[in-house]
């Protein structure tokens, strides 16, 4: 009965908001307080709250396990990083303490923990949105979670001196995992590619991560992500995530639901919320200024800023240690960012388009190394997007004509680089690429970006700036191949068609010369 009622809600409030044009989360989170409202008078098992807690608890750590499995550690100590997480901490706290402090009625060190526990930006939400969007390892996307990483650590950091706890002495173990790596690759590679491989990446996240780091005192969140982190180089790790996904996905909407369900607000609830939402925008400014000052460019500033203007779950868990009677009011608080960041994050890319003229005023003169676009030379075609359809392209054209690639992952120019692939870093998506770029001899474009709007802001932005040769795109579905035409495509085609249509080509010519 419970979990019929669990899922009940979760879809119909998820599909009721996504016919409306926002993101299923906004319903499970709508869910949540619809069940925590209904649970008097339709006689809920008490345990009901103690499973959805850990079914969400589950979900985050197969969620900071599968974004480990794409970090790049190194980024973690770069400045764009490092500084941006530590000055938005401190700064953060500076402008909400007062506003804590002077409109409700609590003591300096309450106010001082709740400016804490509203200085982190949510981990799950930026995570799911960025991965939702295939966009975890683009420039922006590695900064965005570089910076929740490093807060992720200070919320741990402030959780044991307001706790008053410290980790065990066996936590020093923790620095002797990398030694571990070989025998976790021999094990992801005996694992196959079925059951054995979803349940080695299960093992890892919820038990010799999860539970482990429980044991020696550290965060079960910190271990999934370390143990995703110690796997990220290994070639099979993206194939590991793509196998837990759909598990993820399942548990995440617990978190979600949890959010809700942990109590209904009064109206005091309701006023703080409201306060503290108003201060989104401040945190938002503050993420895109610093990471101008970081070298960045206003597009990647505005794309990891907005996937930052939120307030934590971390701030629950905070609250729940050190302020339990702050816990609703968080928790709404934390609800209505998400509602507030969700559907912005769903149209960064057309709002960035729309303000980039002003927010180009901000950018430094210098950029940072991972943004500087170079020359298409005397390419004859380019393609834009080296993911696994990119890929087959350029190889298949390579020895026909003067072929050019691009990519917005710079870890993935490298790599390919280092295979003698001629492609450079830059994103579709960016003006400055747009406006400095010169055609040359390109006669065809071949758009094999992952995300959908990538594809027709390209499209756009190519004919805009005057190409007239062919473009060509891929695309999974019909409405999408008719978006990407109308925005300029001459031909786009559909993947899962083209590859029946190419293995019945091969069943033919086959059986034709066999035949013959």
């Amino acid at each position: 009965m419970l979990e019929a009622v669990w899922i009940g809600f979760a879809f119909s409030l998820g599909l009721l908001v996504r016919a409306i044009g926002l993101p299923p989360l906004i319903g499970y989170l709508i869910a949540g307080f619809v069940i925590s409202a209904t649970s008097a008078d339709l006689n809920y098992p008490s345990e009901g709250n103690d499973i959805i807690h850990h079914v969400a608890h589950l979900g985050v750590l197969l969620l900071l396990f599968t974004v480990g499995l794409k970090l790049n550690v190194r980024s973690l100590g770069k400045s764009e990083v490092l500084g941006t997480s530590m000055l938005h901490f401190g700064l953060s706290i500076v402008l909400t303490l007062p506003a804590a402090l002077f409109i409700f009625d609590v003591s300096l060190y309450q106010a001082l923990l709740l400016a804490v526990a509203l200085a982190f930006s949510s981990t799950v939400l930026a995570a799911k949105v960025l991965e939702g969007k295939r966009e975890i390892r683009a420039f922006h996307g590695r900064v965005a979670i570089g910076i929740l990483i490093m807060q992720d650590l200070l919320a741990l950091l402030v959780m044991s001196i307001a706790n008053g706890t410290a980790p065990s002495p066996w936590a020093l173990l923790v620095f002797l995992l990398p030694l571990l790596r070989p025998v976790l690759y021999k094990l992801l590679d005996v694992s196959g590619h079925e059951d054995l491989l979803i349940l080695f990446g299960l093992m890892l996240a919820l038990v010799v991560g999860g539970q482990g780091f429980e044991m020696v005192g550290l965060s079960s969140e910190l271990g999934a992500l370390v143990f995703g982190a110690i796997l990220a180089k290994h070639p099979r790790a993206g194939e590991l995530a793509k196998s837990l996904w759909s598990i993820k996905e399942f548990f995440l909407v617990g978190f979600f639901l949890q959010i809700g369900i942990d109590g209904l607000p009064d109206a005091n609830a309701w006023l703080f919320a409201g306060v503290m939402s108003l201060l989104l925008p401040i945190k938002a400014l503050l993420f895109f200024l610093l990471l101008v000052f970081f070298k960045l460019r206003a597009r990647s500033a505005f794309l990891a800023s907005l996937s930052l203007t939120n307030y934590s779950e971390f701030g629950l868990i905070v609250a729940s240690v050190v302020l339990p009677q702050w816990l609703i009011p968080l928790a709404l608080t934390v609800a209505i960012s998400f509602v507030i960041s969700a559907p912005l994050n769903r149209f960064a890319h057309p709002l960035y388009d729309r303000l980039c003229n002003r927010l180009l005023k901000f950018e430094r003169n210098i950029h940072h190394p991972d943004e500087q676009p170079i020359s298409l030379g005397e390419a004859e075609i380019l393609i834009m997007g080296m993911g696994r359809t990119g890929n087959a392209a350029y190889h298949y054209l390579e020895d026909k004509r003067n072929i050019i690639a691009m990519d917005s992952d710079p870890a993935k120019v490298l790599e390919h680089k280092s295979k003698g692939i001629n492609i450079f870093y830059a994103d579709a998506e960016d003006q400055i690429f747009w406006q400095g770029l010169n055609f040359g001899a390109v006669e065809a474009v071949i758009l094999s970006m992952n995300d959908v709007e990538a594809k027709m802001i390209a499209a756009k932005k190519l004919r805009k700036a005057g190409f007239k040769g062919f473009i060509v795109s891929h695309s999974m579905h019909d409405d999408e191949a008719r978006d990407i035409i109308a925005a300029g495509a001459d031909q786009t085609y559909l993947t899962m068609s083209e590859a029946g249509v190419g293995i019945a080509e091969h069943v033919k010519q086959h059986c034709f010369n066999k035949s013959a």
